[in-house]
């Protein structure tokens, strides 16, 4: 494909890995001329001769999953692995490519379990989640034309972006003022434009005269309205011949054409190549995609802060949710999401193009794959979208699948919706209650509209948990622990419509171990001391003040179960108090189902008089005040802790 051509720098890196080795073989040079076929022959002979390196039988692997052997490249990147467990997370890729190809989902997602403390969270889960997708008809309900370009042609042609009423993309098709790019054999890429005919076809394509002329690559345009601008990529080149860094490496920049026709390079550097620069102008950031030594696997994905499209910020990593042990290209955001191209494991074959909604704090959703309507076994990518001047939408993107007329074709796409399924997201903090430590091992669970679970996660160390499930009309989430406090809530379509804004779902879980203690060998609520009026059992403010205590450890956890104690000192008589005691206690029963306290919670209500006094002040014996006062007293007695506590 393309990408292929243009990734110089891959190529390079892997060329001066090998000089390391003894030597180059005959094979090496095979595969660094993309000869894959003849690389295998010659270096399955070379193995009768003498070992192959780890690095040669990595290339060798390469070529297998380039020429479509993928049991051999399976095996192959395995024999590897098993030797050399610190395998680049790019080559861990391909590996994985290969299972899924002779082994399908299942082995390949054993194997990944088998690996999860070395891989990214996010991975495991962009993986799980997709092969769940892919493996439903959610994918099937999404209905689009897509079509052929009559403006392909026998070369590349890829890499589409609008430009008003046209489209401007990339082409390796032959010019009189354009070398051949050796490795291809096609000429260097260059800038064609179009106009969008009727049914979405590209009509009339010519070179982009726009365009400063250049004998070498000038490819993957991107055209902003608002600044009147086209930013590309091109050869790194100075007086009409291509510069290379003390490597010997030629690598590719881009620069950004303005309105008034100057060019000025945004992104350069001899040993590192930039490509499919996409700016957005509400944020005014430009997207491209690089291979940085801190990249995750091949290309990663970055953006750079501008001002009016100039540079104001070093590269930011759009981070392990979209970036990958595998490639991802062609940034391009629309409506809030974000469409790109990867070759991580878990696609269909290839490059596979996936769509990530971008929430506040610069949150993404998983990236969702856009399925077997679009993508295909071999590679897609570059996909663009706009709403179209009739109705729905129209798009392109580009493919080297079966039926095409050249290595690249450009296709278009009419649909009534933004491709892609929609998710919906819940994440957030759960931390306890009055302190900002985080809640570990919590259960969240995510219901249907049914009540059906759709997943359940636990929280991390540090309290925080992301749960994303597809879109629905409906949910219902509930958050437990054993010894916490546990938080139910279901959210209607408007309610759900609000969370696709994806913001955090932060909440404190109360500690049990906070709402209560034991007082007299008993376990109670936590209240402060209280008393009623002499010879009453009003329940005044004050007192309400205290019981809401209750009403609060109710709500927090709902299976409580209590019961109700009413003590009296000695003074009076003995049935006097036995008779107030019960008015307070079934008192402080009704004023807390006044407060929604449902009835359940509270098992009995009981007036115990003066029968249970805790010290020597019994009828007859002189006590001071204070020593009276600590016979009243108001308990609401924990009957099930043990329960609560599991």
């Amino acid at each position: 494909m393309s990408i292929r051509k243009i990734l110089v720098i891959i190529v390079l890196l892997i060329a001066g890995a090998l000089q390391g080795q003894k030597k180059q073989s005959k094979a090496d040079i095979l595969f660094f001329e993309y000869a894959y076929n003849d690389a295998i022959a010659a270096y399955e002979k070379e193995m009768t001769e003498a070992p192959l390196t780890n690095q040669q039988r990595l290339n060798l692997a390469d070529s297998y999953l380039k020429m479509g052997r993928y049991k051999n490249a399976s095996e192959t990147y395995l024999e590897v692995y098993r030797k050399d467990s610190t395998m680049s997370t790019h080559h861990f890729n391909k590996m994985l490519q290969s299972m899924a190809k002779t082994s399908g989902p299942e082995r390949t997602k054993a194997f990944l379990a088998t690996k999860q403390n070395a891989l990214a969270d996010e991975l495991l889960e962009n993986a799980a989640f997709n092969a769940t997708l892919l493996g439903s008809t959610k994918l099937e309900e999404e209905d689009y034309n897509i079509f052929s370009i009559n403006a392909n042609s026998p070369q590349s042609d890829f890499a589409p972006t609008f430009y008003g009423d046209k489209v401007l993309f990339s082409s390796g098709r032959p010019q009189d003022d354009k070398k051949t790019y050796a490795p291809t054999g096609e000429g260097y890429l260059d800038i064609f434009v179009g106009k969008v005919g009727l049914g979405g076809q590209i009509l009339n394509p010519n070179p982009f005269d726009r365009i400063p002329k250049s004998k070498f690559h000038e490819a993957t345009p991107y055209y902003s309205e608002e600044l009147n601008g086209i930013f590309y990529i091109r050869s790194n080149a100075n007086k009409g011949k291509l510069s290379f860094d003390e490597n010997g490496k030629n690598a590719l920049s881009i620069g950004l054409l303005t309105g008034s026709g100057t060019f000025q390079y945004l992104l350069r550097d001899l040993s590192t190549s930039f490509y499919y620069p996409f700016f957005d102008a509400e944020s005014g950031r430009l997207y491209f995609a690089a291979n940085f030594e801190d990249s995750l696997g091949g290309t990663d994905l970055y953006y750079v802060n501008t001002n009016n499209g100039l540079i104001m910020s070093a590269p930011i990593s759009l981070g392990p949710r979209i970036n990958t042990p595998g490639n991802e290209i062609a940034p391009y955001i629309f409506e809030g999401s974000l469409y790109f191209s990867s070759d991580i494991f878990y696609g269909l074959g290839g490059m596979d193009i996936y769509k990530s909604e971008i929430g506040e704090d610069d949150f993404f959703s998983i990236p969702v794959n856009l399925g077997d309507r679009i993508n295909s076994k071999q590679d897609d990518f570059g996909f663009i979208i706009k709403e179209n001047v009739a109705e729905g939408y129209i798009g392109y993107f580009a493919s080297n699948r079966p039926g095409g007329m050249g290595n690249d074709d450009i296709y278009g796409i009419l649909s009534n919706s933004k491709p892609g399924l929609k998710t919906l997201v819940f994440r957030g903090e759960l931390t306890k209650a009055n302190s900002s430590i985080g809640v570990s091992k919590a259960l969240i669970r995510v219901y249907d509209p049914e009540d059906e679970l759709v997943q359940e996660v636990y929280s991390r160390e540090d309290g925080s948990y992301r749960m994303e499930i597809p879109w629905q009309a409906g949910a219902r989430i509930s958050i437990s622990k054993p010894g916490y406090s546990s938080f139910g809530k279901t959210y209607d379509k408007a309610a759900v419509t609000a969370l696709e804004q994806s913001k955090p779902l932060d909440l404190e879980l109360t500690a049990l171990e906070d709402v209560i203690r034991v007082r007299d060998e008993k376990t109670v609520v936590k209240m402060n001391k209280f008393f009623f009026a002499k010879g009453a059992y009003e329940v005044t403010a004050d007192i309400g003040a205290e019981l809401d205590k209750i009403v609060e450890a109710a709500k927090d956890f709902p299976q409580l179960r209590l019961r109700i104690e009413a003590h009296t000192d000695s003074r009076g008589g003995r049935t006097t108090n036995l008779r107030l005691s019960q008015r307070r206690a079934d008192a402080i029963k009704n004023y807390l189902l006044s407060k929604d306290v449902p009835s359940v919670v509270i098992s009995e209500a009981v007036g115990y008089g003066e029968n249970q006094i805790t010290n020597n002040c019994r009828d007859g014996v002189y006590c001071i005040e204070v020593l009276h006062k600590q016979n009243e007293r108001y308990l609401a007695v924990v009957l099930n802790e043990d329960e609560l506590a599991e």
